[in-house]
C-alpha cells in the first residue's frame, strides 16, 4: 500500500516546489518507495471562500495549475470558510478559480470545504472537482467522524488531529471508510485547546472582510508559533514510522502535511522527513539550498 501526502502551499510554495518537484521526479531513488505526493493544496489571495489561513502569495493560478499537470499532482483549493452565506456563492474571483480547476481532462482537482452550503453548490456547479472535508471542522468525536465519512459526496474526510491516535476506533473491523480518512500528521495546536474552533472562525471572518483582530490563542503552548520539534512532541503527531508500520498495514493511505502560513525552509524539512531517505536528505538539501532561484524562508 502507498502512503498518499497531500502537501500544503500550492501557490505559497510555488517557487520550492519548482525546484523541489524535478528532484522527486528525476531521483525516485532518494525516496521511500511506499509514498508519493497525491496532492498540493492552497487558495489565492483575496478569496472570500478561503478558510484555515489568511492568504498571501503572487503567484498566477495558471501557473500553479502548469506545475501540477507536469508531474500529475492534484491540485486543490482551500475554500473552507466556515461562515459562507447564500449571497457569497456568487463570488466572481472564487467561481472562477473553481472553473479553472474543474477543466483539466487528464488531472482530477478537488476543493476543500468547511461550510455545507457551499458543497451543496460545488457539487451541482463544478461536478467535476472532488470535494475535502476539511480539518476545521474540528471533528474530534468518533461519533461525528463516522457521520462525516458516510456522506457520498466527500471523496475524504479530515479529522481533527487528537483523534488520530484513537487506534481502537480505527482498527475495529467494521470500520469501513479506510481510504476516506486523511490524517493530518504535524499539528502542533495544543492538544487540550479548547479554541481551535473560535481560531478558524475568526480567520474566516477576516476573509470575508470583516475588521476583526487577530485571533489570540489563550492557550499557553501554542504562544511559541509553530516548532516542528514541538509538533513531534504533540500526542497526535504521526510518525513516518507510525505511517510505515502502523498505519499503511491498517488500510489507511491518505496523510495530510500543514503547513501553509509557514516558510518553505521548513516545508522542506517536513517533506524530508517524511519522505526522503535519511542518507538523502544532504541531496536533496543541497539541491534545493544552491539553487540561486529560491529564496528560503
Amino acid at each position: 500500500m502507498i502512503a498518499h501526502y497531500h502537501l500544503p502551499g500550492l501557490f505559497e510554495f510555488y517557487d520550492f516546489y519548482k525546484v523541489f518537484l524535478p528532484i522527486y521526479k528525476e531521483h525516485p531513488d532518494y525516496f521511500y518507495p511506499w509514498c508519493d505526493i497525491a496532492s498540493i493544496y492552497g487558495a489565492p489571495p483575496n478569496c472570500i471562500w478561503s478558510g484555515g489561513r489568511i492568504e498571501y502569495s503572487d503567484c498566477r493560478p495558471e501557473d500553479a495549475l502548469t506545475l501540477m499537470k507536469e508531474y500529475s499532482i492534484s491540485a486543490r483549493l482551500t475554500f473552507s470558510n466556515s461562515l459562507l452565506e447564500e449571497e457569497h456563492l456568487q463570488d466572481e474571483r472564487c467561481n472562477h478559480f473553481c472553473r479553472l480547476f474543474s477543466k483539466d481532462p487528464d488531472v482530477t482537482n478537488g476543493v476543500i470545504v468547511h461550510s455545507e452550503l457551499l458543497a451543496d453548490y460545488l457539487a451541482s456547479t463544478y461536478p467535476n472537482l472532488y470535494l475535502v472535508s476539511s480539518t476545521t471542522k474540528v471533528l474530534t468525536d468518533p461519533a461525528d467522524l463516522t457521520e462525516e465519512l458516510a456522506k457520498e459526496r466527500y471523496r475524504y474526510v479530515v479529522p481533527d488531529f487528537r483523534l488520530n491516535k484513537q487506534l481502537d476506533f480505527f482498527r475495529n473491523p467494521s470500520f469501513a471508510h479506510r481510504q476516506k480518512v486523511e490524517f493530518l500528521c504535524n499539528e502542533s495546536c495544543d492538544f487540550n485547546c479548547k479554541a481551535r474552533k473560535a481560531c478558524y472562525e475568526n480567520v474566516s471572518r477576516q476573509n470575508l472582510g470583516e475588521d476583526c483582530p487577530d485571533f489570540h490563542c489563550p492557550s499557553v503552548g501554542n504562544s511559541s508559533g509553530y516548532r516542528f520539534s514541538k509538533a513531534m512532541d504533540n500526542p497526535g503527531f504521526i510518525s513516518v514510522t507510525d505511517i510505515e508500520k502502523t498505519y499503511l498495514p491498517l488500510g489507511f493511505s491518505n496523510y495530510k502535511i500543514e503547513g501553509r502560513g509557514l516558510g518553505s525552509a521548513l516545508i522542506l524539512e517536513f517533506l524530508l522527513y517524511y519522505m526522503v531517505k535519511p542518507r538523502y536528505h544532504i541531496h536533496v538539501r543541497e539541491a534545493i539550498y544552491l539553487d540561486n532561484t529560491l529564496d528560503l524562508l
